[in-house]
């Protein structure tokens, strides 16, 4: 099995038979002064010099012994590529007619009246944000939606959730917004508001659940909704996607991170929390003190990788908050079973945030789904792994 490893100081070794494993310079990307920039803080807190970032090839032979770490060729013959694309929210390869299409990002509602969800399972990406009254509301990002009937329920946005909408070109479907967010959605943002005209075609409400927590849309009503407000379909031509992720056959293993077989994130209200399964390397999801799962399918949400982002905020005094969107902070990576410290970096408020590592390189996330935690840089301390 091969082995590539990544350390954080340059190393040179000599062997015998003349293989070399290469580190890089330990670089932490320069902060943004727009933003507060926290500091994480741990006492058992792993040195850069024992950091060991493994991406693996199962069933690869051991080429240690040889003359060269070059993989033996095989004949195996490679799946037919031809009308599939890789995912830009999962790196995994779909068919071309999906994967070209821009994603919808659903504000979903997440309080215990309105769970559980319908068509989260099928988010390839969450995003879980904190909102007023230590209540959060999830972003579900999904490609593959065509066959949904039932999507929700679905609730207002904050200015931040346009902007990570914005950070996929996704469709942005929610029903409503706070004030502070109609500027930006207006100008800048391609959305499907149940408050607005298009909400007559977009979205229905259903009778086992009390308004506001009983709209919902579907495959059906999102076109509908995308054809009334004439929004384009495909990806732009200047979208290169959001994450790294590993190549084919190739795993991410956070070699010398910590332990991360439950992660607790601190959150008020829902107290949520992940279990990892090594059986399947899968990180799967809690809240309210039980499992969370999509109503439609009975199936438990889980998740290949994990980003927690410790975010600068501000008050506006009416209840509302605002998450700075644009500067630099602290956060952790945590997939199969392990996890490491990064940073976070967004320079422009349109742009993408990028996630690295202790030596300032980007991190690489397993093929698969992830679940992006903002939380609020006050409450590190509320954040569990073990």
């Amino acid at each position: 099995m091969k082995r590539i490893k990544k350390f954080l100081n340059i190393i040179l070794v000599t062997a015998v038979f003349g293989i070399a494993v290469m580190g890089c310079d330990i670089g932490v990307p320069d902060e943004s002064t727009s933003a507060t920039t926290p500091e994480a803080t741990s006492p058992n807190e792993t040195t850069t010099d024992d950091i060991v970032i493994e991406i693996t090839t199962p069933g690869e032979k051991d080429n240690s012994d040889s003359e060269t770490t070059t993989p033996e060729e095989t004949t195996t013959s490679e799946p037919d590529r031809e009308n599939m694309v890789k995912s830009y929210l999962t790196g995994k390869w779909v068919d071309k007619a999906i994967g070209t299409k821009r994603p919808i990002a659903v504000m979903f509602n997440n309080i215990m009246v309105a769970v559980p969800q319908s068509g989260i399972e099928n988010a390839d990406i969450v995003y879980e944000t904190p909102v007023e009254g230590g209540i959060t509301r999830l972003v579900g990002i999904m490609e593959d939606y065509s066959e949904l009937d039932k999507i929700g329920s679905v609730r207002s946005a904050r200015l931040y959730h346009g902007y990570i909408a914005l950070e996929f070109d996704a469709i942005f479907v929610h029903y409503g917004s706070a004030i502070y967010a109609n500027d930006l959605l207006k100008n800048h943002v391609d959305n499907v508001d149940g408050n607005a005209g298009e909400g007559t075609v977009a979205y229905y409400r259903t009778e086992d659940r009390k308004a506001p927590h009983n709209a919902y849309t579907s495959a059906e009503h999102v076109a509908a909704g995308i054809k009334y407000k004439n929004y384009r379909t495909d990806y732009s031509d200047t979208y290169g996607g959001h994450f790294k992720f590993a190549e084919d056959g190739e795993r991410v293993s956070l070699a010398t991170g910590k332990n991360a077989t439950r992660v607790a994130l601190g959150y008020i209200n829902n107290s949520p929390w992940f279990e990892y399964d090594s059986k399947d390397n899968l990180y799967y999801r809690y809240q309210f003190k039980s499992a969370q799962f999509d109503q439609e399918t009975g199936s438990q949400l889980a998740y290949d990788n994990i980003i927690i982002q410790f975010v600068d905020y501000y008050d506006y005094g009416d209840g509302y908050y605002y998450i700075y969107n644009q500067g630099s902070g602290t956060g952790k990576y945590i997939t199969g079973g392990k996890y490491i410290d990064i940073t976070w970096k967004k320079d422009d408020e349109f742009g993408i945030t990028k996630y690295y590592n202790e030596a300032g390189e980007e991190i690489i996330l397993n093929q698969g789904k992830t679940w992006v935690s903002m939380i609020f840089d006050t409450r590190m301390s509320s954040v569990v792994i073990d």
